[in-house]
């Protein structure tokens, strides 16, 4: 094999498969990338068994073949190359040479044999969106999924497709988000839950162009995300997701619209006096106006913001972070907030419902 690129070409490539890299395997295959020119095509390929993702590259090929390299070593070299075209090649002894400049390396490699390309998925089954959209949905959605384990659903989206709706819900036992758009097209009923992670990586790869679109191809155990010159393969978290919809509710006794921004702005100062690890609530006390207020080991903060409310007076204590994410991502400069009494769910969200987000109070009693 012997093969030319832009060094530009070369590192794109390789930051983008190398999100599927494993970097804990007792496997040496799967800390690898693939370079597979033995078409007129150069693709690279990364693949953990849970994860898989397929980029084309640009370049000339000057002998066709394909290797399997080490990704961190390899990636490190390319990055330290001056900035010029890079000879890549290989030998009989499954060594592979770099060129660029005057520079020169040689690195064993892995036959190509020992590696697994990524499952083949149907395209009878799928979804199109713009990448501007998809970005959006898991920048919107993402931050409320489970670190945890314990509940592997949770460390996943759902995807839930009906008709020309797709819905997007994300929990970690504490709060809820939930992100509704309408699609251009209808589509066959489908429900599915992709791993955080996978969404993660997407995230990072996409444009977030507003022209260009990503397909969404669902096999029995996998998903495909199809987009540029991209492939990333996933395998789906089994199991019966949780109803949603017995959760949320449309009753509240209190309902309060406000300017975002000053709530926002207002929840952050109180958390200048919390550290990571406490569990100190914000506590909202609405009247006429919004009184926030902090009480930790390192000060009080007091601060009242005007408000629009409908219906009763209420005192309610949250765990402010939650309040930051959920407000960080919603670009409505007004946002209206629906509470039933301190034990219940506070409600967040727009009059058509295409957000919501759900959020658990915490007992303020004890918040001295």
């Amino acid at each position: 094999m012997k093969l030319t690129f832009e060094k530009s070409n070369l590192i794109n490539a390789i930051n983008i498969v190398s999100k599927a890299v494993s970097s804990k395997s007792t496997l040496p295959i799967l800390e690898c990338i693939l370079i597979d020119a033995s078409t007129d095509e150069i693709k690279m390929i990364a693949n953990d068994l849970e994860l898989g993702i397929e980029t084309k590259v640009a370049g000339t090929i000057t002998e066709r073949g394909k290797t399997a390299v080490p990704s961190k070593l390899f990636g490190e070299i390319i990055r330290k190359l001056p900035d010029s075209d890079v000879e890549i090649s290989t030998d009989s002894a499954n060594n592979m040479m770099i060129v660029c400049e005057n520079a020169n390396f040689k690195i064993p490699a892995n036959p190509a044999d020992e590696f697994s390309y990524l499952p083949y998925i149907e395209k009878d089954k799928y979804i199109c969106l713009s990448q501007f959209t998809l970005k959006e949905l898991i920048r919107q959605t993402i931050f409320s999924i489970s670190a945890n384990d314990n509940n592997k659903l949770m460390t996943g989206e759902l995807f839930e497709i009906n008709e020309n709706m797709l819905r997007v819900v994300s929990l970690d036992g504490h709060r809820i988000s939930i992100r509704k758009i309408k699609l251009n097209d209808s589509y066959e009923k489908k429900n599915v839950v992709v791993p955080g992670k996978t969404l993660n990586e997407i995230s990072r790869i996409l444009t977030g162009d507003n022209e260009k679109e990503v397909f969404l191809f669902f096999g029995e155990n996998n998903i495909m995300f199809e987009f540029d010159d991209t492939k990333v393969v996933s395998r789906l978290i089994e199991g019966e997701y949780f109803n949603i919809d017995r959760m949320l509710s449309s009753d509240y006794t209190t309902k309060i619209s406000l300017n975002k921004k000053r709530l926002l702005d207002c929840i952050e100062r109180s958390m200048l006096l919390i550290r990571e690890n406490d569990r100190k609530p914000i506590i909202m006390n609405i009247t006429d106006d919004m009184a926030l207020s902090m009480n930790s080991t390192f000060g009080t903060m007091n601060e009242r913001i005007e408000i629009e409310k409908e219906g009763k007076d209420i005192m309610i204590g949250f765990n402010p972070k939650f309040f930051v994410d959920a407000l960080k991502v919603i670009d409505d400069e007004e946002v209206t907030l629906y509470l039933i009494n301190s034990k219940a769910p506070c409600f967040i969200r727009d009059d058509n419902e295409e957000y919501v987000y759900l959020i658990l109070p915490v007992n303020f009693n004890n918040a001295g």
